[in-house]
């Protein structure tokens, strides 16, 4: 497993009881996850200092319960800082087990010693985007949200990289692929963090399990003739690291590299359990 255990503003303090405590810098927030199945004893006083509770209902969907939580607030990692405001379906704007994953290609990048031109396809608030940026590259930040692009931007300011050669795309990431493709672009690596469903900006319809293979297909033909990494991210239970490897196995084979992939996790401060976050894969030249 991947960890990612280099924060310093954020912590899962506890888990129990499909709950997990967790740390945003100077707030407690309580979450439901599905992963927690243990029904182990809430002892860490932390628990009734919370700042915020997710509430989940079992129609589906739920809602916030808030204590004492500014609108908006500010944590960090490295050099970069990133807005954070509780929004819909439990979310804060950061998924902070990506930073393990941050820091692998941000090393690729700097390490290559030459300009690097990076996709960002279902990039969200741009977490992949500023880490990516910072490490010196330009980056193609794709998302059919305009809010969550606009929400990119200002991570991207707020991290010093407003001048930093970024082009925000609202679009559907499929057809943006199929429209550079034919615009005979390319790049020498590609980020896809696509969730399990999800709509385009005219109600295209995202299924994962359907939709995931063909568009690393797509993507493959983006690809310069020496690329540097492909990473594929997903929180979908079907979606195996195995599985994320073998798609990378069959599509990147005429290209010279490596393939690992593995669960990425956190680390929980108060006994020791690493929480299980997802998956991911990863190509990167030899």
């Amino acid at each position: 497993m991947w960890i990612a255990d280099k924060w310093k503003d954020y912590e899962v303090i506890d888990c129990s009881k499909g709950e997990k405590l967790e740390r945003w810098g100077n707030y407690i927030l309580v979450r439901p996850d599905p992963q927690v199945i243990w029904d182990t004893p809430r002892t860490q006083p932390r628990w009734k200092q919370k700042n915020g509770h997710y509430h989940r209902s079992k129609k589906g969907g739920g809602e916030w319960e808030f204590f004492d939580l500014p609108q908006q607030w500010d944590i960090h990692y490295n050099r970069l800082t990133f807005h954070l405001k509780p929004f819909s379906f439990k979310h804060t704007g950061l998924f902070p087990e990506q930073a393990v994953n941050w820091d692998w290609f941000s090393e690729k990048i700097r390490q290559s010693k030459r300009p690097i031109k990076v996709l960002n396809l279902f990039a969200y608030t741009g977490g992949a985007t500023v880490a990516a940026a910072a490490a010196g590259a330009s980056v193609t930040h794709v998302d059919a949200a305009k809010g969550m692009v606009t929400w990119a931007k200002e991570n991207a300011v707020s991290s010093g990289l407003a001048n930093a050669p970024i082009r925000w795309i609202v679009d559907d990431c499929v057809k943006f692929t199929e429209r550079e493709i034919r615009r005979g672009n390319h790049y020498d690596a590609i980020i896809m963090d696509p969730p399990s469903y999800g709509r385009g900006p005219k109600g295209e319809i995202w299924k994962i399990e359907d939709a995931i293979y063909p568009l690393v297909k797509l993507c493959v033909q983006l690809l310069s003739e020496k690329p540097l990494f492909f990473l594929i991210n997903s929180y979908t239970t079907g979606l195996q690291p195995a599985v994320l490897a073998y798609m990378l196995g069959m599509e990147m084979r005429r290209f010279d590299g490596t393939i690992d992939a593995q669960e990425i996790g956190l680390p929980v401060s108060c006994n020791g359990l690493i929480l299980p976050c997802g998956a991911s894969g990863r190509w990167e030249a030899r």
